[in-house]
């Protein structure tokens, strides 16, 4: 039992990690639009890969929205797509400045593996707007998404916003475990970002919801130095752009920013895309990051391995068990806080039971995003 002591320790270092990051979600201030129209012009970029069932609604959410319509466009960013994506979004009927780019049609590096990067990079040349806000096809938004975004920008005379995403399965899938599982996972994400970035602690966003100005991604060369690494659209261009513009680097907290997606459709498309998410944290310049990381893989193999070796001795049992109910104590009212803001604190009576899953598929997704493969878009991509 000799290594209890700094296994308590650790401990310790996690809980004041979670505090820390509780504290500062509830520090983010909200936000909300004055009563002037914003004058700033958007360009909404969808990366699309084989969407054709997804990027109509898309389209038809963004075609409500309340920011007049001559004050932003839209570029469909058509990904070599096999399916009818490209013809869904050239039939569309709504009233948008819409353009489909096709990138069969661009002189891609014949080695990129980046193919994401390389969509928004045209995208963003090809862009007639002041403002970049890029989203998913797969994506739909509250009314008042660009309106809020644009009047934020103007305020802050933000370089790069991070905002909220939600998931939010239907019908069976909200039910079942995947479902809730992966909510919740994503609550967590979402709160750890708003806290993060708010408190300038380290770089953290998601894809589905970021916006940065066009002169930024200028300034900032873009993806050049990570257009090898095929995730990292977000998150390493915000610490690119970061480095430019510490000051000017805001999460938005408000709920007509919040973009609804929908949950991974089955237990493998979920691990891919956690996969894919975590092979990126070896190339994270901002270390601060890195480290929380590797706390948070510790902490969980360490409950792993307590466990492993309570078969031999009971001892262990007793402080694996213990360990495990603080460590659900210190993370509830946080997650709690978090999911009260997207409407989800119904899904927290689960939290608890999920725990022991949540420890094994955090140590599984470590290590394959290290050492594994995943499937992206019909891609395998091998690290």
């Amino acid at each position: 039992m000799g290594f209890a002591f700094p296994i308590c320790l650790l401990f310790l270092v996690y809980a004041g990690l979670i505090f820390v990051y509780r504290r500062n979600w509830k520090a983010v201030p909200g936000f909300e639009p004055g009563t002037r129209m914003p004058r700033t012009m958007i360009s909404v970029l969808i990366p699309a890969r084989n969407e054709e069932k997804n990027i109509s609604h898309c389209l038809v959410s963004l075609d409500g929205q309340s920011y007049p319509h001559d004050r932003f466009e839209v570029l469909v960013l058509d990904d070599h797509s096999t399916d009818g994506t490209v013809q869904a979004v050239r039939s569309f009927a709504g009233d948008l400045r819409l353009r489909c780019i096709p990138m069969a049609d661009q002189p891609a590096p014949a080695t990129t593996r980046a193919f994401k990067k390389f969509a928004i990079d045209t995208g963003v040349r090809a862009a007639a707007g002041e403002l970049i806000v890029a989203t998913d096809a797969d994506c739909l938004f509250e009314p008042d998404w660009l309106l809020t975004m644009a009047a934020f920008y103007e305020e802050k005379n933000a370089k790069f916003i991070a905002a909220p995403v939600r998931i939010a399965a239907e019908g069976r899938a909200a039910r079942g475990l995947l479902g809730i599982f992966q909510t919740l996972d994503f609550i967590t994400l979402q709160g750890i970002t708003g806290a993060s970035v708010h408190a300038r602690m380290h770089s953290m966003c998601n894809g589905a919801n970021l916006a940065y100005s066009a002169k930024a991604f200028e300034e900032a060369e873009g993806f050049k130095g990570i257009d090898d690494i095929p995730s990292g659209d977000d998150l390493l261009l915000m610490h690119k752009i970061a480095r430019l513009h510490p000051d000017k680097v805001f999460y938005l907290k408000s709920r007509r920013t919040i973009v609804t997606t929908g949950p991974a459709s089955g237990w493998t498309a979920f691990l891919h895309q956690r996969i894919r998410w975590a092979s990126k944290a070896d190339r994270y310049e901002d270390k601060r990051i890195f480290w929380v990381l590797l706390l948070v893989y510790i902490v969980n193999l360490m409950l792993a391995v307590l466990l492993a070796a309570a078969l031999f001795d009971r001892r262990w049992a007793w402080l694996f068990l213990i360990l495990l109910v603080l460590k659900t104590a210190v993370e509830y009212p946080f997650v709690r806080d978090v999911a009260g803001f997207f409407g989800q604190r119904r899904l927290m009576v689960y939290f608890p039971l999920l725990q022991p899953l949540h420890i094994l598929y955090t140590i599984v997704v470590g290590w394959l995003g290290k050492f594994g493969s995943y499937d992206w878009k019909d891609r395998k991509i091998n690290k």
